[in-house]
């Protein structure tokens, strides 16, 4: 009797404990519910010499990627946090539905906010114009800056890009101070194009009001610890590009054709540059956002972007998925072993006649063993070259007269049409994973 009292009152026990623990589990749901309609509050604390930030007092280590429109959800699906855009409308969607979209899946977005740049003939010295800039800016942050996934305002885009008016960092100063009174949440800042003694000592003269800054750089990222310590830079930093090495830091051809490092060449370096410039420095460096997540032609179709116009993910893809979550992706894309046309490497010059017989070798390894689909590109050199990522004019496709194709091996014949070319080769492995390389070529 005794003992069948007991389990009833253990039994009463559980169902409480139980009750009070879903309900519990619930408030918290609905409380996450309700606090996701509010701007998520941003800070960042020095603790101990390390600079850190909070998001809703959460740590937050930025793991992200540059892009404006397109890909949002494979930030997150390869384990990113957050991603950056350049303007608050990209032409594609607007501020809003970017950061609907961001919210959607879980991620932060550092808003970029469209600056006028002197090399586009803007005259910081124009005070109505100046004026008329903080005005439209306004309007701008008002619209979005109670959003749930607004992260950070990015002032601006590489604004010390050939420019020489010291009065832009004024501007970007007022704008700071504009956007901390109406917008108490969240945290400012502005890229650089590089970095060096100048604009380091303008910006600690002259914007004393951003919270932190941003550095971009390419293959000399691995010369940013060094340069932080070296140009008196104490405060807090994040890389908000770096990826690819740039097409003005690699070898060129005689006719002065950049050479395009390969997609598994990209990704070593990918690797390598963020384990030595980003990672390393835990005490200043509060994270990066990876240049492109998505793809552009700049230069050519293939140099900055992680993915192909046909949305197929890089090898690079691959090694941001390592950094990110410290394992790699279950399925790998296909990795480079070489590229030649007739027996020459990229670097070598290739100068052909018109007509003239070519073999091209594309060899690949995938580590899945997957069956490797061969495609082959031909395409002028881009003659619509911009300036600091400007937008840039894919060239057309020439047609390739192909002798014979077989996987890797490709017989074709010469354009007839003098002039400087690049043939480009890609390899899929059937699970949108695609190795890529293209080698530039002169026909005389």
């Amino acid at each position: 009797m005794i003992k069948d009292k007991l389990k009833t009152i253990v039994s009463i026990v559980i169902c409480i404990t139980v009750f009070v623990g879903c309900n519990s589990k619930q408030t918290k749901i609905e409380k996450a519910m309700v606090d996701n309609n509010k701007p998520a509050k941003v800070e960042l604390k020095k603790e101990e010499g390390k600079f850190q930030l909070y998001v809703n007092n959460e740590p937050f280590y930025i793991k992200g990627a540059g892009l404006e429109f397109g890909q949002i959800p494979t930030v997150a699906k390869h384990g990113g946090n957050s991603f950056r855009t350049w303007r608050t409308e990209n032409g594609q969607q607007s501020g809003k539905e970017v950061l609907d979209e961001a919210q959607k899946n879980g991620l932060m977005v550092t808003m970029g906010i469209e600056v006028a740049r002197e090399r586009h003939n803007f005259d910081y010295d124009d005070a109505t114009a100046v004026k008329e800039q903080l005005d439209r800016i306004k309007q701008e942050v008002m619209a979005l800056k109670d959003h749930p996934a607004l992260f950070i305002w990015a002032i601006g885009n590489e604004l010390n890009l050939r420019a020489t008016n010291p009065k832009v960092w004024d501007a970007v100063n007022e704008i700071s101070q504009m956007i901390h009174e109406v917008d108490p949440n969240h945290l400012t800042t502005t890229t650089l194009a590089g970095i060096s003694q100048r604009e380091i000592d303008l910006i600690k003269e002259r914007c004393t009001d951003l919270d932190l800054l941003s550095v971009q750089l390419y293959a000399k990222i691995i010369e940013l610890p060094q340069q932080i310590k070296e140009f008196g830079w104490n405060g807090p930093y994040m890389v908000t590009e770096w990826g690819a090495t740039g097409h003005w830091e690699v070898p060129k051809t005689e006719w002065n054709a950049p050479i395009e490092e390969n997609s598994t060449l990209k990704a070593a370096n990918y690797l390598k540059r963020y384990k030595a410039a980003i990672e390393v420095d835990s005490l200043q460096c509060v994270g990066s956002f990876v240049f492109l997540w998505g793809q552009k032609q700049e230069r050519t179709p293939t140099w900055y972007g992680v993915f192909l116009e046909d949305g197929s993910e890089t090898e690079s893809v691959d090694v941001m998925h390592y950094i990110w979550n410290g394992t790699w992706p279950e399925n790998r894309t296909p990795q480079i072993e070489s590229y030649t046309l007739n027996n020459k490497t990229a670097y070598e010059n290739v100068v052909l006649k018109e007509n003239q017989e070519v073999f091209a070798l594309f060899k690949v390894k995938d580590i899945e063993n997957d069956s490797i689909n061969f495609k082959w590109e031909l395409l002028p050199e881009s003659t619509d070259l911009g300036d600091g990522g400007d937008f840039e004019k894919r060239p057309e496709a020439v047609e390739i007269k192909i002798i014979s194709t077989n996987n890797g091996e490709l017989k074709f014949k010469a354009p007839e049409v003098k002039g400087a070319y690049r043939l480009f080769c890609y390899a899929n492995d059937g699970k949108s994973h695609t190795a890529t390389a293209n080698i530039p070529f002169k026909v005389n």
